[in-house]
């Protein structure tokens, strides 16, 4: 097993023993994930853990977040159940991603049934405004200037083909960039064969290119983004409130996965 790997199952380990908490899933949930990762970039670990059953049963709140470690190469943080599955409710993009992890670290045999019900809570509403947000907020921190960062031209583009598969399918989109890529298959008018031509250029440069390096803008990817961040904005204001108002699965399954039910 490679060393950083080792390092990873490690560290879970140790967040097991010291924190006194089962860990119900642990993936990979940045640039490696998605399948863009430069040559230096580090491994974004997140995972979600169950406390003992007393720990859910006292007056005093036990904290519902672990930050484990955080260096140039590895980033491990975790949410407590009961966060995971509030958050889920109200459909957090972030924790549903998570699900579908290609790079799957640790997964109990509870974790199944967890997310069936975390499934459910999948929001259209929720989802575009969170992945428009970050595709606008990365365009206008990272992508007016004359030079950019090839990474950062992917912090837009994943989310904006977010958007795009939840329009198309009405469904959680893949976390994969690859599978993403996919909606050039379809009719999209706009997702023509010279823009995919030059998103699959940009990836061969990405993996390649350390995460600092500025480079020259890519004038018909930067066309189809600012495009993009217009129509989206309107779709994620006109999307119905899909996000659920019945709670009683997600307290259902709480209730049976702190009792070992």
């Amino acid at each position: 097993m490679d060393t950083t790997l080792q390092d990873i199952q490690t560290a879970l380990d140790e967040v097991e023993k010291f924190e006194n908490v089962e860990i119900l899933l642990a993936v990979e949930s940045g640039s490696r994930a998605w399948g863009f990762a430069s040559p230096d970039s580090d491994y974004d670990v997140r995972f979600i853990y169950l406390r003992k059953k007393e720990e859910y049963l006292r007056v005093d709140e036990t904290k519902e977040y672990i930050d484990w470690a955080l260096d140039e190469v590895l980033d491990i943080n975790g949410w407590d159940l009961k966060k995971a599955l509030l958050a889920f409710g109200k459909g957090n993009p972030n924790l549903i991603e998570w699900m579908g992890s290609p790079i799957v670290y640790r997964k109990s045999d509870k974790w199944d049934r967890i997310a069936a019900v975390a499934r459910e809570c999948f929001s259209e509403k929720a989802s575009l405004n969170h992945y428009y947000g970050t595709a606008r907020s990365t365009y206008q921190k990272f992508l007016t200037g004359e030079k950019v960062k090839y990474k950062k031209y992917f912090y837009a583009l994943r989310p904006l083909l977010c958007c795009r598969w939840i329009e198309r399918y009405h469904e959680i989109p893949p976390m994969e960039f690859d599978d993403l890529l996919k909606l050039f298959d379809g009719t999209d008018r706009d997702l023509s064969d010279e823009l995919l031509s030059a998103i699959k250029g940009l990836v061969e440069k990405k993996v390649v290119t350390v995460e600092g390096e500025l480079n020259d803008r890519i004038p018909m990817i930067h066309s189809f983004i600012e495009t993009e961040l217009l129509r989206q904005h309107d779709n994620a204001e006109m999307a119905e409130d899909d996000r659920i108002k019945d709670y009683s699965k997600v307290n259902e399954i709480f209730r049976e996965i702190i009792q070992g039910e």
